[in-house]
This record gives structure tokens, C-alpha cells and sequence, in this order.
């Protein structure tokens, strides 16, 4: 009897290759500085197929929605790593709250670009943040030693407006302002920048009290202009 994980690979890698195409592999794999290898799938038409093959699925557990996750991160083609995100986003009902700490950790970690990392904060970090209050997961991984867990940590509250935890944010903003890796800067940049949609002054008091911070930082917090 066929599992939800090896249905979902089994379907994937039986049909994504045959949709991808020579040039936009080439294309995609320049673009992303040579990170992985692609099969030139666009992203309209993997979803696509993706989501009516998730339609035929019966909802997996938790833990069975990790381990799938795992699998097809173990797969050469990024185009399965972007699937995993789709699948997700498609049972993020199913996600408990151990996912983050269980599974999300380990896929932030591995083959980590800011492709794969941002994609699993809008499917996963971000609304189960929400959903499970998890601040000391947070904290734990805006001080680990791996950036991507810093990045996604600092990136968690994006989108969340007027209920963003302002001291939070700037709580791990602040950890990492006297630091020039340029995605841990860029992600500052964009935390900040989304807080000046509500709060302009309390972004413009960061910055007078950050001015040694990174350029790309005050750049991307400065994007949207202050009033």
C-alpha cells in the first residue's frame, strides 16, 4: 500500500522532469549562482501540478508531511525542494507544533539559499509562528551559529502588521547590527521595511540608534521612504 511520502515522489519524480526544459535549467542555474542543479520547470505549471496531485492525497500526518519534506530534499533537482515547499503550504493545516523545531529546522539547514529559506518562512515559519506561539524557538535560532536559521528567525513576523511584536523584532535585529553578511543585513533590511508600514518612527529611531548598521540594511529599511 503506497505511503503519502512515496506517492509524492513517486508522482513528482515521474512527471517533473518530463515538464522541465533545457534552457530555463541553464537559466535558473545561472541565476542561482550555481547552487543545485535544475530541471527547468516553470513555477506556474510545477504548482499546478502539484496541487492537483495533492487533491487525490489524503492529508498526512505531521510527521509524515516532515519526512516527505526530508525525502525530496535529498533530491538533486532544486525543483523538488520547491515542491516540498508547495506541499506544505498545502497541509499546513496538518502541521503541529513540533514541526518547526522537528522538520523545519532540519530543511533550513540543508541546502540552504535564500530561495529554499524564504519559501519555508511564508509556508511554514511565519504562519506557525502564529498558529504556536514559538518566541524560544525564535530566540534559540537567531543566535545559532547557522545564518539561515538567523535569517529566518530575524524574517518570522513579516506580514503580521499591526500584531508584530515591535520589541521582538528589534530584539533580533539588534543581535546581529554590527554584522556585514550581506543575508543577514538584506533581512534586517526587509524585517524593518515592513515595520515602517505601520511604525516609520520606531524605524527611524533603529537607525539613529544602529549607525554603524550595514548599508544594505538601512537601504532596504529606507525603500519605502519616511513620512
Amino acid at each position: 500500500m503506497a505511503t503519502f511520502k512515496s506517492s509524492v515522489l513517486s508522482q513528482l519524480q515521474a512527471e517533473l522532469p518530463a515538464m522541465g526544459q533545457a534552457k530555463r535549467a541553464a537559466g535558473a542555474h545561472a541565476y542561482m549562482k550555481g547552487i543545485a542543479a535544475f530541471l527547468g520547470v516553470a513555477t506556474p505549471e510545477r504548482r499546478s501540478f502539484v496541487r492537483e496531485m495533492c487533491k487525490e492525497l489524503s492529508p498526512p500526518s505531521s510527521d509524515e508531511l516532515g519526512k516527505t519534506a526530508r525525502a525530496l530534499w535529498k533530491l538533486e533537482h532544486r525543483e523538488y525542494q520547491y515542491a516540498a515547499n508547495d506541499v506544505i503550504s498545502i497541509f499546513a493545516k496538518q502541521c503541529d507544533k513540533s514541526f518547526l523545531a522537528d522538520h523545519v529546522e532540519y530543511l533550513i539547514t540543508h541546502k540552504s539559499w535564500w530561495d529554499t529559506v524564504d519559501g519555508l518562512g511564508g509556508v511554514a515559519v511565519s504562519p506557525l509562528t502564529v498558529k504556536y506561539p514559538s518566541v524560544s524557538l525564535m530566540r534559540k535560532w537567531n543566535k545559532s551559529d547557522n545564518m539561515w536559521l538567523n535569517r529566518a528567525a530575524i524574517q518570522h513576523q513579516r506580514g503580521r502588521k499591526f500584531d508584530t511584536d515591535i520589541p521582538l523584532l528589534f530584539e533580533f535585529c539588534d543581535y546581529h547590527s554590527d554584522r556585514n553578511e550581506f543575508f543577514i543585513a538584506k533581512a534586517i533590511g526587509w524585517a524593518l521595511r515592513d515595520l515602517s508600514r505601520i511604525d516609520n518612527s520606531a524605524v527611524k529611531r533603529f537607525l539613529k540608534d544602529h549607525p554603524n548598521l550595514n548599508w544594505v540594511a538601512v537601504r532596504e529599511a529606507k525603500k519605502l521612504g519616511f513620512k
